[in-house]
């Protein structure tokens, strides 16, 4: 019903509905998927024609019902192959991003069933992001920012908002998982530079690090 482009930009629209609420503007699509606004533009009004959002001139885009509900299970379709790759597979959790890209295309119901029950049906992927079901609902997860944490305040990694390679490595190579205690020793106010205790040791991390780990008190 979908092309591989349509999914990848229904998909793009429904995180971004996720993080700022409806009314999503194309110049936003357009850098989320790293393409062209005037791109953006023909494509959701391809997308308003087979009715999974609806577009307005200088109000933005939003996904209808039956929009967020297809747009949910490919990110359901992804997720789990996510869990597969380094439950199964051994991958860790930076090189799994790429190929759960091109696993979630595969238009198979029974596939991703099947593949559900095969893992147990998790609840979360390896970032901390809850699976949709099958009807693409899912459990929201009570979280905030590391970056919103005062000092000497508690957190556990629950999630991330960046799951690119670089930031997984560098979350690995200073031993920041999911599960891992992290308490805020001091906060510095020039830059907002965070000196954090995760796992036995000290460390110095900038804002813009704190701004993409997700905590629960």
């Amino acid at each position: 019903m979908f092309t591989l482009s349509e999914e990848n930009y229904l998909k793009a629209i429904f995180h971004l509905e996720m993080m700022s609420g409806t009314g999503i503007s194309t110049n936003a699509i357009a850098s989320k998927l790293e393409t062209k606004a005037s791109s953006v533009t023909d494509m959701v009004k391809k997308l308003a024609e087979k009715q999974v959002l609806v577009y307005k001139k200088y109000q933005g885009v939003s996904l209808t019902k039956s929009g967020k509900t297809t747009a949910a299970r490919i990110v359901r379709k992804h997720r789990l192959w996510e869990v597969f790759l380094v439950e199964k597979l051994n991958f860790s959790w930076d090189e799994v991003h790429d190929v759960a890209e091109q696993l979630e295309h595969i238009k198979s119901p029974k596939l991703t069933r099947e593949l559900d029950a095969f893992l147990g049906f998790p609840k979360t992927d390896p970032h901390g992001d809850p699976i949709p079901d099958h009807e693409g609902r899912f459990d929201s997860v009570e979280k905030r920012l590391l970056s919103s944490l005062k000092e000497n305040e508690v957190g556990v990694c629950v999630g991330v908002d960046d799951s690119s390679s670089n930031f997984l490595q560098y979350l690995d190579k200073n031993g920041i998982s999911l599960g891992e205690k992290i308490e805020v020793l001091s906060i510095e106010s020039f830059d907002g530079s965070l000196s954090i205790k995760v796992a036995g040791k000290v460390l110095s991390i900038s804002s813009k690090i704190a701004t993409n780990i997700y905590i629960q008190s």
